[in-house]
């Protein structure tokens, strides 16, 4: 499928912006997740700026599409994607990671917007899952006893997060129940905390794997907005299957210096000056 070449460009413009907002908040907050939050930029763009089903000025409308960001640390993109859509005034930015602020180090639910608490890795697929259940059952009821339309479930996972037990546990689940309403969305860029992962416990072959839980696998670039764009169209699209979307991408996308190396760091103004001039 052949996207519009405007709307590509306004995305990517858009992801340009969300990188600037994550490297504002984790300026203030000192220190963060630079390399995990910048490989996701172009995936949460265009989810929450063209895909998703939501609605900034009721964040908990019951028909909303959900993002479950199993991988909370990389909660930083996260965030600005919710305070560019106006869940929450862009002042709050600055209360990154300190005591009582609106935006912990790790994505929680009491931010507007967030639909997933975060903490240890491999459990956000668990709870997508049973958010993807409670969706198709179509059981599930508002207070007034209507109905609540089938609603799609995406849930970002890290290739360094699938050294987890419980994600092959959610993807048998999730397989098992058919749950075609969930799309998980695998940002592949190579690296966990510690090192490479094909060093700390190799994966490959990752599209193989998933395909043996019967899931439907699309495999994509990752920072290539029509790409995503498609990706996610078909995966709404597949019958009686979840998807996953491997998506190749590259650790701290967007900053030369920062590509493929940085992971969490301490923010020192060398860093936030190479930042910002290479996001302008």
């Amino acid at each position: 499928m052949v996207h519009d070449t405007e709307l590509v460009r306004k995305l990517e413009e858009k992801a340009k912006l969300l990188r600037r907002h994550s490297i504002e908040m984790i300026n203030s907050g000192g220190k963060g997740w630079i390399g995990g939050s910048f490989s996701e930029a172009e995936i949460v763009t265009s989810l929450f700026f063209h895909h998703m089903r939501h609605d900034p000025k009721n964040p908990r409308w019951p028909e909303r599409d959900r993002l479950i960001l199993s991988k909370a640390h990389c909660c930083e993109m996260h965030y600005a994607a919710l305070g560019e859509a106006g869940y929450f005034s862009q002042e709050h930015f600055s209360s990154y990671g300190k005591f009582g602020g609106v935006l912990q180090a790790h994505s929680q639910r009491t931010t507007p917007g967030v639909d997933y608490s975060g903490g240890s890795l491999g459990t956000g697929l668990s709870f997508a899952v049973g958010e993807a259940l409670a969706a198709r059952i179509g059981a599930q009821m508002d207070h007034s006893g209507r109905k609540i339309p089938k609603y799609q479930v995406y849930c970002i996972i890290g290739d360094g997060e699938c050294d987890e037990g419980q994600i092959w546990e959610a993807a048998m689940a999730a397989a098992h129940y058919k749950l075609d309403n969930l799309t998980t969305i695998l940002d592949r860029n190579e690296y966990q905390s510690t090192g490479a992962v094909t060093d700390i416990m190799g994966t490959e072959p990752m599209a193989e794997k998933w395909r043996s839980f019967s899931w439907n696998v699309l495999e994509i670039n990752g920072h290539d907005i029509s790409q995503i764009l498609t990706a996610l169209d078909n995966a709404d699209r597949a019958p009686e299957k979840p998807t996953v979307i491997i998506a190749h991408t590259t650790k701290g996308k967007g900053v030369p210096s920062f590509e493929g190396r940085v992971h969490f760091a301490s923010m020192t103004d060398e860093m936030y000056a190479e930042a910002m001039t290479a996001l302008k």
